[in-house]
């Protein structure tokens, strides 16, 4: 197979038939040794994690087009840690999705002054572009238009599928005694049609959860999600 993309925690390959396929990889993003999903960096290897993340990628995956909400996941390979894909086109050069629940994070940092931390938030969606360089800025529905990287209805199916999305995931987590606070998701154009639909993985990197008072780090998320 031919390697298209080298990434920081996953690698893409052309299968040759029309599919793409994604090789989860052990490491994970962080600095100076210390795990943080944030991070733009790959920071350590930690035996197992791409395995991990593949298993609850899945889950969600087939959960969320059991529901008919599109995706470009095909199925998944768990003894080689591989996932094939549709072929998808990214917003301009990828956007990333916030879906928040309650006010942590960076919602946090910027809007602190008019709210508590972990106040409640009524399912809203950010929208960031994907650019290291530049922080992964916050960019709304109009300039994205503007700017030619997507439509004013493809911002709204984009807004739509999110919260969608983010009720299932919220669901299954609240059957584990979690919380989800907030989800980040990516999304792009697939098939003939250029139809909306999930991509990328959704594992504890993409979100942030709590149970009770304390936060559930993404690794043992993942653990706790995967028990029997």
């Amino acid at each position: 197979m031919k390697i298209v993309y080298k990434g920081k925690t996953k690698d893409v390959y052309d299968k040759g038939d029309g599919n793409y396929l994604l090789k989860f990889k052990d490491d994970v993003t962080g600095a100076d040794g210390v795990f943080d999903p944030g991070a733009n960096t790959v920071g350590l290897t930690i035996a197992g994690v791409g395995k991990s993340c593949l298993r609850l990628t899945k889950f969600f995956f087939e959960r969320i087009n059991n529901e008919g909400i599109p995706t470009h996941y095909v199925d998944a390979d768990m003894e080689n840690g591989t996932m094939t894909v549709k072929p998808a086109e990214a917003f301009g050069e990828g956007v990333e999705v916030i879906l928040r629940y309650r006010a942590v994070g960076s919602f946090y940092r910027r809007y602190g002054k008019y709210c508590r931390e972990g106040d409640l938030l009524d399912s809203y969606v950010e929208v960031t572009l994907k650019d290291d360089a530049r922080n992964d800025p916050l960019i709304t529905d109009k300039a994205l238009e503007m700017l030619g990287i997507m439509t004013k209805d493809e911002y709204q199916t984009l807004v739509q599928l999110t919260r969608r999305i983010g009720a299932i995931v919220k669901e299954e987590l609240a059957k584990k005694d979690l919380e989800l606070y907030d989800i980040k998701l990516e999304f792009g154009r697939v098939g003939e049609d250029k139809h909306i639909a999930l991509i990328d993985e959704i594992s504890g990197g993409n979100m942030r959860a709590y149970r009770g008072q304390e936060y559930v780090e993404p690794l043992q998320l993942e653990q706790i999600m995967l028990a029997e």
